[in-house]
């Protein structure tokens, strides 16, 4: 079973409804959406880790990860072991998340947000806007490239920046346009799981030095880090790690430290 499909298929019905319940102009005038917001871009070019922490609750492929802790609690301690920003899921069916989740973290960390969600219309872009997002993820493999033209160029005219996703060499070539402001390569294998940095090490040397290149996946080791770092990436996109834990800030910390020398 392909889960990507199914989960699209939701997000298209999930987003038909909450449109007929909440219109645009509500979201347009929420606290948030004129608010200025934090290049994560800039963050992990500055960095010497690159860490994207993660806060999920759980995955398809894994079931439960962590219902223990709190937005606050997880977000805070990523901020002050060094993230350089913090990816929220929002999709709920799968993965246990909300956008009071992303609203959660806005209040209580200072470090950029990136929306974590299977984005498939422009809608779901200005909820990132009100919700607190600094950022927000295009998956390549459900996208067509007009859609990314189209669906990336909006959330910058919102001053969002835009991580696309891409899992194969088609899906880059397909994808590379001046609307992105990171490629993220998904180390993950989305039809049977499977996950190998092997991906990553593959397609750095085809994307642009324009964009800032974020590995995400699979990746659990300091020397996972270092190893991509030398093959150009400069952010790396870890959750399950870090939220499998007693103290996800603490593991965080702990894995940061290495970096940083």
């Amino acid at each position: 079973m392909d889960i990507l499909s199914n989960i699209i298929t939701d997000k298209k019905r999930e987003v038909l409804l909450k449109k007929s319940i909440i219109p645009i102009s509500q979201l347009e005038n929420s606290v948030l959406f004129g608010g200025r917001t934090v290049s994560m871009s800039k963050n992990l070019r500055n960095s010497p880790c690159g860490i994207i922490a993660e806060f999920k609750r759980r995955s398809p492929s894994k079931g439960e990860i962590n219902y223990n802790f709190s937005v606050e609690e997880v977000t805070q301690g990523y901020e002050s072991a060094g993230a350089c920003g913090i990816s929220v899921l929002t999709d709920g069916k799968y993965f246990g998340g909300s956008l009071d989740d992303l609203l959660l973290a806005k209040a209580a960390v200072n470090v950029p947000l990136l929306r974590k969600e299977f984005i498939v219309d422009e809608y779901q872009i200005l909820e990132a806007k009100a919700f607190g997002a600094d950022a927000i993820l295009l998956i390549a493999a459900v996208l067509t490239r007009e859609e990314i033209k189209n669906l990336s160029e909006f959330a910058q005219s919102l001053a969002l920046e835009v991580l696309l996703e891409v899992h194969n060499e088609d899906e880059l070539e397909k994808s590379i346009m001046p609307s992105l402001d990171m490629i993220g390569v998904n180390n993950r294998n989305l039809k049977n799981f499977e996950v190998s940095l092997d991906i990553s090490k593959q397609l750095s040397g085809k994307i642009p030095s324009d964009f800032v290149k974020v590995s995400e996946s699979g990746i659990s080791a300091i020397d996972a880090v270092k190893d991509l770092k030398n093959c150009g990436f400069e952010g790396f996109l870890i959750g399950e790690s870090f939220m499998k834990t007693e103290n996800p800030g603490e593991s965080l910390k702990k894995f940061i430290e290495p970096l940083r020398h």
